[in-house]
């Protein structure tokens, strides 16, 4: 950029830096807590209709009064406001996709040293999370995040609105780079401008990332937009899904965390299964094998550990009896869990048995 172009819009942001910190003091010294600059003009990225960004920390409700939205020139800008509780808050523990506008912000004016020194903390604490290394804890957070970028592929699914469709693809593209940038435990540092130059730069990718993260935003027709979609969002859950075997710490089957399991399978799900194929119920029966999966499931890969069990493939609506004859041999394979620790199931034919058992301290 030509140097006196650059001089002269370094001048122009002075002039309103100067201006909303001179209103801030005037105006709402209990109010404003801090006025930082983040975005193009703090990175240095900027161009000639850059606008900018400026971060204004309010203490109060009445702190929102600084905002403003304006033209000057041929550039808008946005003079608003971020509270400590909502935010910021999130930005430190990086469940917040603006990171960098907390660990990169220049501190411009601070009404009190009090509020510098909260906000460092805040900045502290966000610094210490992308420090540490790649692990579940960013694994987790990235799900959050593909999960809504399933939810824009089910809305592009049932579409066939240009608009909808094409709109549905950017919101998905935008879920899974917050993914992806989970994933690496980072943030984005520049800005929507450079999202795909900083994404590809990153340890952790999906297979052919350039590839498809460019076949979202090329992607013509209705029908290519949903298939570049379909891959990249596939693409990025199957990374994660990799990335989670890693590092997760997957439980294992014990004497203590088995127990009542078996009898909690047997109370929800075993006479609901033999009750519905009884009825002929296929309905009943579907419901039942999902709540069934469900609790399998759960079993494996949250609590226990076990052996999975994939049972929703053996659901036949015309056969029920076969989906039976799977549920069972399910709770064999389930019963074989309690067997390898060594754990008894607690049955009792009579309630003096069960009273006598029940009762002791």
């Amino acid at each position: 950029m030509d140097k006196i172009l650059k001089q002269k819009l370094e001048d122009k942001n002075k002039k309103l830096i100067d201006m909303v910190i001179e209103r801030a003091k005037r105006d709402f010294p209990e109010d404003i807590a801090l006025i930082g600059l983040t975005g193009s003009f703090s990175t240095g990225d900027f161009h000639e209709k850059s606008d900018l960004d400026l971060i204004i920390v309010n203490n109060t409700d009445r702190g929102w009064e600084i905002g403003s939205c304006f033209i000057y020139g041929d550039v808008g800008y946005d003079i608003y406001c971020t509270p400590w509780g909502t935010r910021l808050a999130a930005q430190a523990t990086l469940d917040n996709p603006g990171v960098s506008s907390l660990t990169d912000l220049q501190v411009l004016y601070c009404a009190k040293p009090e509020y510098l020194e909260k906000f460092n903390a805040l900045k502290q604490q966000a610094i210490d999370a992308m420090a540490k290394p790649i692990g579940i804890e960013c694994i987790t957070r990235a799900k959050k995040h593909i999960d809504l970028a399933k939810q824009n592929y089910a809305d592009m699914m049932l579409s066939c609105d240009d608009n909808t469709v094409r709109y549905a693809s950017s919101q998905l593209l935008y879920n899974l780079v917050n993914s992806i940038v989970d994933i690496n435990n980072t943030c984005i540092k520049r800005g929507i401008k450079r999202y795909f130059e900083e994404l590809s730069a990153y340890q952790f990718l999906p297979q052919n990332f350039k590839c498809l993260y460019m076949s979202v935003i090329e992607a013509k027709t209705i029908e290519e937009i949903k298939n570049a979609s379909h891959l990249f969002l596939a693409g990025v859950a199957e990374l994660h899904e990799d990335l989670h075997k890693k590092y997760a710490n997957k439980p294992t089957p014990t004497y203590e965390n088995l127990a009542g399991t078996y009898e909690e399978a047997w109370c929800n799900m075993r006479n609901k299964v033999l009750d519905s194929v009884a009825k002929k119920d296929k309905s009943y029966a579907f419901l039942a094998a999902m709540g069934a999966q469900s609790y399998f499931d759960e079993m494996t890969f949250e609590h226990c550990g076990t052996k999975k069990i994939n049972l929703m493939q053996h659901f036949d609506p015309d056969n029920l009896e076969k989906f039976k004859n799977a549920f069972l041999q399910a709770m064999d394979d389930y019963l074989q869990e309690y067997v390898k620790v060594g754990r008894p199931i607690k049955r009792y034919e009579t309630f003096e048995e069960l009273y006598n058992d029940y009762m002791k301290t």
